[in-house]
């Protein structure tokens, strides 16, 4: 059997301070004969002195563009504009297969380098379940931040912290009124982490999941002062808000936080905005009177990029000791062919 190779590359987004696998991870890798090359990051959460520690090679950040072919490039988000022609297999978030911005670009390089693509929200079991995945962490920020802007105790810039600095900001303070909160897609994980940072706010918010949005009652989500969305639809449903729901007279929510981002997409459930917000400007209001504030960064677990990374890392470990084409990972390559023939010039 030919050694895998996994080269874990330097984000280029420069608020990307997570990796998908920690040092013990690492040296559990290197352990098993997987050998692991890590690039330079200044950004990321641990030091490459701690990887080189556990065993695995270094290298230059960016270098994996001129790493042997039968590498296997490992990272979260998006990958630099260059090169054009993309010839290893890379696992990573890709975000390109329901026609988000971008989209078809990735695919064409892909398709002019003979490379592939193992999209890691694909990377599911037999039941269609993820099984490496961010979402506690997402849902537990975006209901924080949510909080935090509808307290007015949200500071910009935002800068990455610890989940005990963050829940001593989030306990109710002196002056404090109490709000409604609602999280849609409250059973998933996104949505136990949303619910998690809302009690630590002392809230007890409404929780809406699948029987709720099947006849969606917009009149009753109007009447809640903060909501999060944690849902990401994979097939055409309503939208939860319009435009005309915006400029509802009744409307009493004022704090909007959507944890899954899905601007661009025709599948996307909250269609009343065009681009996401991020660490610099992390709100933007989308009504002045009365006030609706929006909360949309598609990174948010990077703020917590320790806890994040560990549980991450620990559920993804397994996986890549047993990568190969089949199980999960030929979910991911079947995924991806797909996508590929769909996008290809009839």
């Amino acid at each position: 059997m030919t050694e895998l190779h996994l080269w874990l590359r330097h984000e280029a987004r420069t608020t990307e301070r997570r990796t998908p696998i920690v040092p013990d991870d690492a040296r559990r890798l290197v352990g098993s004969g997987v050998a692991l090359t890590v690039e330079e990051s200044p950004q990321r959460v641990f030091r490459v002195e701690e990887y080189e520690a556990a065993g695995c090679r270094v290298a230059p950040a960016g270098s994996w563009v001129s790493a042997p072919r039968d590498t296997v490039v490992l990272g979260l988000k998006e990958l630099p504009p260059e090169p054009a022609e993309l010839t290893h297999r890379h696992i990573f978030f890709g975000h390109a297969y329901k026609g988000q911005p971008g989209a078809g670009d990735l695919l064409r390089r892909f398709a002019a380098g003979g490379g592939a693509l193992f999209d890691l929200e694909y990377l599911v079991d037999d039941s269609g379940r993820r099984l490496a995945a961010f979402g506690f962490w997402a849902g537990y920020l975006g209901a924080a931040l949510a909080v935090l802007q509808h307290r007015g105790r949200l500071r910009a810039p935002l800068v990455p912290t610890t989940k005990d600095e963050l829940d001593e900001t989030l306990k109710p303070a002196a002056g404090d009124t109490e709000f409604t909160g609602l999280v849609i897609g409250a059973l998933g994980r996104s949505g136990r982490g949303a619910r998690t940072a809302f009690a630590t706010a002392g809230a007890d918010p409404a929780c809406w999941d699948l029987a709720e949005t099947r006849d969606l009652d917009r009149e009753a989500l109007l009447r809640h002062d903060v909501m999060v969305n944690a849902v990401l639809a994979t097939t055409p449903v309503p939208p939860f808000l319009r435009e005309q729901d915006l400029d509802d007279p009744d409307r009493r929510l004022r704090t909007l936080c959507d944890v899954t981002c899905d601007v661009g997409s025709p599948l996307n459930v909250l269609p009343v905005y065009d681009d996401t917000t991020d660490w610099d400007v992390p709100v933007r209001r989308l009504r002045a009177e009365p006030p609706l504030d929006l909360i949309a960064i598609d990174n948010l677990p990077s703020l917590l990029p320790l806890e994040s990374s560990a549980d991450f890392s620990a559920a993804l470990l397994p996986q890549l000791l047993d990568f190969g084409v089949t199980g999960p990972w030929g979910r991911c390559l079947d995924r991806f062919r797909q996508a590929s023939l769909e996008s290809s010039p009839s």
